[in-house]
């Protein structure tokens, strides 16, 4: 089996219509077996077996979230998409559960393959100096930064790249911007704990980074990211600044530990596109 990667080519609104209704149906041409699109961008109609990949529905689930045109187009094409899809890969079973109660895709067609991390993040290795507590993620509303930054007493560094909704990094906090992977290990490392008590998430992929380096991690009660960590995490009500600052209070530090591995993600995934060739 060969596979043959393409890079989405949209870099405007017109742009990105533009590619669903044109581009992707022309990645399926002869010679192709079959496309899989690791988003939920893709072609609304496909001529051969056609797999993607959904890490979450925010934007169908918490459309206020996002802006005008990006809530509009998405309610009209992400579910032709996912409708037009032979088998879809939900990085979570709270994310496969979304995919059934929001759009009743039958449950038979989609697969659970969560995602791994990669080999750097480990236990062994530099760490960040201070006493900090660490938030990751983009700057954007579902993300709860404001609630996090009035539960910290002491310094929170936070590192996640600018995103919408008007978020600014609260006055308090230490920005970081956007930080390579090895800069990402040691601040895992070094800090007192994780806290990840976002309102909303499919996966939650700074629960698993922080979960391989033995991180204390506090994240929100009843999301998928217990699926991910278990009894190796504290739990809280996202929305309550006292729940969150009680949580860090509690935090302990997990026997580090894999979700899953890169190998072990590939191998499920290749399955899949056997079980449709």
């Amino acid at each position: 089996m060969s596979l043959e990667q393409a890079s989405f080519p949209a870099g405007s609104r017109l742009g990105a219509v533009a590619a669903d209704l044109l581009w992707y149906p022309r990645l399926a041409v002869d010679g192709v077996d079959l496309l899989h699109c690791p988003t939920f961008r893709g072609p609304f109609a496909s001529r051969v077996p056609l797999v993607v990949t959904v890490h979450d529905l925010a934007v169908l689930r918490h459309p206020q979230w996002f802006n005008r045109w990006t809530r509009s187009y998405s309610r009209r094409a992400v579910p032709r998409v996912l409708r037009a899809a032979s088998r879809l890969i939900a990085v979570s079973e709270f994310t496969r559960s979304e995919l059934i109660e929001l759009l009743d895709l039958p449950a038979e067609k989609i697969r659970v393959v969560p995602n791994a991390v990669e080999e750097l993040f480990r236990p062994d290795g530099p760490r960040a100096e201070g006493d900090y507590v660490l938030a990751v993620g983009t700057l954007e509303p579902r993300k709860n930064l404001a609630r996090i930054a009035a539960a910290v007493e002491g310094e929170l560094r936070v590192v996640g790249a600018r995103g919408w909704g008007g978020v600014e990094p609260p006055a308090n906090v230490v920005w970081l911007g956007e930080v390579g992977d090895d800069e990402l290990a040691r601040l895992y490392r070094g800090a007192r704990c994780l806290v990840y008590a976002s309102l909303y998430e499919g996966f939650g992929i700074p629960v698993a980074e922080a979960l391989a380096c033995g991180c204390p991690i506090v994240t929100s009660a009843g999301s998928p990211m217990a699926e991910l960590a278990g009894a190796d995490a504290t739990y809280v009500e996202p929305r309550e600044v006292d729940s969150i600052r009680r949580g860090i209070a509690r935090a302990f530090a997990p026997t580090p530990r894999r979700v899953a591995s890169w190998p072990q993600v590939a191998a499920a995934t290749r399955a899949l596109y056997e079980e449709l060739a």
